[in-house]
This record gives C-alpha cells, sequence and structure tokens, in this order.
C-alpha cells in the first residue's frame, strides 16, 4: 500500500497545484480554513453530528492552538460522519488518496464492519498515522488493533457500570428497563448495555435495546413505541448523547414523569435543560474535551515521532490493554438530595451535582460534554 500512496504523490508533484487542491479537499472541515500545498492535515473523524462532538471540536481546537501545532506545518480538521459506516469508508479512501493528510484520528462507527475495518487497515499501512477516539475498533481483531496506535476515551463498560449502579440507587427494588441508541453492533455501544446490566444488578430486567441509526425522528420513535409495548416499562436509558433528550421527549409528552425514571450518558444541552427541569435523574459524562485535545497532541507526537509525549500519554504501551487511554468518567445528578451518593462509585469517577458540573464547564467555556 506504501506503493500506492507513493505513485499517488509522484503524480500530484507532476500535475501541479490545481490537482493537489482537489486530492487535498482545499478548505474542507468545519475549521479547517484554506490549506496550503505545504500543509499536513490532521483529521478528527466523528461517528455522527450531535452536539456531543461539539466538546470534541473545541477541545482539538485549543490543542491546537496551545501546543502551536501550525508551526510544524500542521493543521487540524474536524470532520463529522453521518452514523453510516459507509460514509467512514469514502472519507477514509479519500483521506488515504490525499497526500498531505499525516493523521487521523477515527470514532469507529461499526467496528464489525468487515469493509470499514479493511479500510482502516488500508490507511494505516499507506502510513498515515491512525488512532481511535471515543468508540474502539474490536480488540479481538489483532489486525485492526495494531493498525491504530491507541485508543483515547472512555472504558464504556465501566462507564455503563456507573450508570447502572446509579440507576440501581433510585430503584433499589429493581427495574424494567430499555436501552436506546444509534447503532446498536457499535463497541461503545455493546460495551455500554452490558455494564449497565452489570452494574445494575439482577434485579434490573432488560426488555428492549432499540437502534436508530443516528435518525432523529426514529429515536423518538423507538422510545414511543417501547412504552407502547410494554405496560411495565419504567426505566428508560439513553446510550448516545442525542438518546437522552429523545427519552425526556416522550416521557414529557406522556405525562409519564413521575412513573418513569430517565437516565443516560453525555451532557448535551437540551438533557442539562431537562435536568434543571426535574425531568433527568442522572447523567454519566465523558470527557469529549479531553479526546480531542490529546488526540491531536497524539498524533502530532506520532507524526514528529515525540517519544516524551506518547509515553506520557501511553505509559503502559507494549504491556496488556497499554494502548488505552482513559479520559475519566463524571456522574452528575440534580442535587444533593439525590438519593445517588458519591461513594456508590468507582474511587476515579468524579461525582458532581448539576450546579458544580456546570461550573466545570464553564471553567472550559464548554455548553456540554
Amino acid at each position: 500500500m506504501s506503493r500506492i500512496r507513493n505513485t499517488v504523490s509522484l503524480m500530484l508533484a507532476s500535475s501541479g497545484l490545481a490537482l493537489v487542491c482537489l486530492f487535498a479537499g482545499c478548505g474542507e472541515g468545519e475549521n479547517g480554513g484554506e490549506v496550503t500545498p505545504a500543509t499536513r492535515r490532521i483529521i478528527l473523524l466523528t461517528n455522527g453530528n450531535s452536539p456531543y462532538w461539539d466538546a470534541f471540536a473545541t477541545g482539538a481546537k485549543q490543542a491546537e492552538e496551545k501546543l502551536d501545532v501550525g508551526k510544524g506545518g500542521l493543521q487540524v480538521v474536524i470532520d463529522r460522519g453521518n452514523f453510516s459506516p459507509q460514509t467512514q469508508i469514502d472519507k477514509l479512501r479519500q483521506y488515504q488518496g490525499a497526500t498531505d493528510i499525516v493523521g487521523v484520528a477515527i470514532c469507529v462507527s461499526d467496528p464489525k464492519n468487515q469493509a470499514l475495518v479493511n479500510q482502516l487497515v488500508s490507511l494505516s499501512e499507506s502510513g498515515v498515522k491512525l488512532i481511535t477516539v471515543d468508540s474502539d475498533i474490536d480488540r479481538e481483531n489483532e489486525k485492526a488493533r495494531t493498525a491504530r496506535f491507541g485508543y483515547l476515551g472512555t472504558d464504556n463498560f465501566e462507564a455503563g457500570q456507573e450508570l447502572g449502579k446509579a440507576a440501581k440507587a433510585l430503584r433499589p427494588d429493581g427495574a424494567k428497563f430499555a436501552t436506546f441508541v444509534g447503532v446498536k453492533s457499535a463497541s461503545n455501544a455493546q460495551e455500554r448495555i452490558g455494564g449497565f446490566q452489570d452494574g445494575a444488578g439482577e434485579n434490573f430486567v432488560q426488555l428492549e435495546s432499540m437502534g436508530d441509526q443516528g435518525q432523529a425522528d426514529t429515536a423518538k420513535k423507538n422510545v414511543r413505541d417501547s412504552l407502547d409495548r410494554h405496560d411495565d416499562l419504567n426505566t428508560l436509558v439513553g446510550i448516545w448523547s442525542y438518546n437522552t433528550p429523545a427519552i425526556v421527549d416522550i416521557v414529557s409528552d406522556l405525562g409519564i414523569r413521575e412513573k418513569t425514571t430517565v437516565v443516560g450518558f453525555d451532557a448535551d444541552p437540551p438533557s442539562i435543560a431537562a435536568m434543571e427541569k426535574g425531568n433527568l435523574d442522572a447523567m454519566l459524562v465523558q470527557d469529549p474535551y479531553q479526546m480531542g485535545f490529546e488526540g491531536v497532541r497524539l498524533l502530532t507526537a506520532l507524526i514528529n515521532d515525540n517519544q516524551a509525549d506518547i509515553k506520557e500519554i501511553f505509559p503502559n504501551y507494549g504491556k496488556p490493554d497499554g494502548d488505552i487511554h482513559e479520559t475519566g468518567l463524571k456522574v452528575v445528578v440534580p442535587s444533593e438530595e439525590s438519593p445517588i451518593k458519591a461513594d456508590l462509585f468507582s474511587e476515579g469517577t468524579t461525582f458532581l451535582t448539576l450546579e458544580q458540573f456546570k461550573e466545570w464547564l464553564a471553567e472550559y467555556n464548554l455548553t456540554g460534554s
């Protein structure tokens, strides 16, 4: 594959600036600006376009500025997917054909999609530095695991466990629950759902797990349909960031808040507003800001062979699971009156009331996380 990439490079060099721009996609990306022929791009590719990724983009931009990556001729570009594996495959092919792209961080939309896995391996073999963020490859697939240097993000099973513990505190006698997510086969979806069941315990019975493929209307319809099918469904779990606001909307529309527990991942602005209004019981908050910041820092280090920074981010690299860098978890509850208490959670999980969490957001100039 290296020969293919080198061949493309020679073609571009001989064909002039216009062709360079065609392959490089001049000016692409939400924060791109015009790319000059001397610029080398770092691409951060999300799985979708939910507000969750706004904090990720903020972290990446601040890393670009604070680390002064432009001084080394690098530019950071955020590229957003649409929850479709095929879209990610197409974008990865485009990156491979663009000689100015030297690093890619990707939130893998479907680690079981073989065409996507093949494209990730092909991109890595072409010489582009590759890492994963937020949702990893299938770690049982050794070829895919070694294609990407490492993973930055949440331990999704542990995150699911922590949210399950919160739900158990709200319903100590058990519950009938359903989970709602974009793509059920995504690694972060499967790990979070499995972790939730583990943390909530055997008295929590899962009635359904529904996927919406990133479609907002389907996300709401899934919640309504699930409630229609199960009279005893009393706990609703949002697995991806936009699922929780969708749950809140349907519960409010049906007027069943008093008998329904609502918990979910992430803190999109609508979820924060819902908690302020008493319509959301707990949020398990990741740190997409750090994923963006550290993603840029790591790719820059890999491209420049900065072993000190690489070692600092992955101090146990080469050892079992030494290719995983966790970016931390927060459990957020409405107030100190919540039955959910700090001592329920792992030592590394930060426990915050909503007001304390809003102070943290303000510190980083974020509207969500």
